[in-house]
């Protein structure tokens, strides 16, 4: 039996009150929660998202729900200094170094 890796994406779930926070560990592992902010980081399975979107969002305790863009974003930054001008005040900081 290999370990498979599976993909999870993380949900930010919104509430009213943090009463409702430990409710939510039957749709997926709770992360991190904010009192703050009153919000609670969810992750699950990217295949199970949209349905559990759906459960969330009928919720009377969930103020809004949203899906983390991090999959999307790009995360490789090499050389990607030298795609950028530098102003001139930059370019006299790095003359003085030299």
């Amino acid at each position: 039996m290999a370990f498979e890796i599976k993909k999870r994406r993380g949900i930010f779930v919104y509430l009213y009150h943090l009463k409702q926070s430990k409710q939510l560990r039957k749709y997926g592992s709770i992360q991190y929660v904010s009192r703050k902010m009153k919000y609670v980081l969810l992750y699950l399975d990217s295949d199970q998202v949209e349905q559990t979107l759906a459960k969330l969002k009928q919720l009377r305790y969930v103020k809004d729900v949203v899906v983390s863009q991090r999959p999307e974003l790009p995360t490789s930054f090499d050389n990607s200094l030298g795609k950028f001008k530098l102003t001139e005040e930059d370019q006299e900081k790095f003359k003085s170094k030299e």
